[in-house]
């Protein structure tokens, strides 16, 4: 992990309110600002709550699992996990995560009903949030399911009880305009025939394309704490 040291909190909240009026100014409103954390040490994390952001990401397990327990209850922000994920991570993230972005198959999904339900008729148990990360570029190295696999993901995760909430994505990696509109406005697309109201699309480069086409949630890393070593 990389030591948080830079930019500091006056900075940071200065970065937060310009991405923030970037998002204004696309026409986005009430959209999640989600800090990605990964890489830095546990201050990112609470400097975001400090700094107004309204979660944070993160992508590795080990990672977030040594971090977890550092931040004071009262300065945790939600946890979505955004990284890709493998299945036997799952059961070590439970108490980790609050909303899983990044679940893009099957197995998956079977095993977070499997590690994050509790069958318990008499306590109310808190609904297991999850997003469907699809691939919308067609790029190999991306993680995500196809966009014809999103309808059979959807059902089966409703079928076990976990709460569908929305769809997540990563734009293209050469960030063209016209490929970036045209991914996310097949997420937007797919989601509405779903009627998923979450869009977790847009990263610093592009989250004016991503909230022009409906995204409800950002995710800004360097946007905020800078380049990564």
């Amino acid at each position: 992990m990389t030591t948080f040291s830079s930019p500091n909190l006056e900075e940071l909240a200065e970065r937060v309110s310009a991405i923030r009026a970037r998002i204004l100014n696309a026409g986005g409103k009430n959209v999640k600002l989600i800090a990605v954390t990964k890489t830095f040490d546990v201050t990112a994390m609470t400097s975001a709550f400090t700094t107004g952001c309204d979660a944070v990401g993160e992508n590795y397990a080990q990672e977030l699992i040594a971090k977890s327990g550092l931040v004071p209850e009262d300065q945790r922000l939600p946890v979505h996990f955004i990284g890709r994920l493998q299945s036997n991570k799952i059961k070590s993230l439970v108490n980790c995560v609050d909303i899983w972005q990044s679940v893009d198959r099957l197995s998956l999904i079977d095993e977070i009903a499997k590690r994050c339900l509790v069958t318990n008729p008499v306590k109310p148990v808190k609904p297991v949030q999850i997003m469907l990360q699809v691939n919308s570029t067609n790029e190999p190295d991306k993680g995500g399911c196809e966009p014809s696999d999103v309808e059979t993901l959807y059902a089966k995760a409703q079928s076990l009880g976990l709460d569908v909430i929305g769809l997540m994505t990563v734009g293209p990696t050469q960030s063209d305009p016209t490929a970036t509109r045209n991914a996310f406005r097949l997420i937007s697309k797919i989601a509405n025939e779903l009627s998923l109201k979450e869009l977790s699309m847009g990263m610093t480069a592009d989250l004016e394309i991503a909230v022009e086409e409906g995204s409800t949630a950002v995710r800004i890393g360097s946007g905020l704490f800078g380049a990564r070593t």
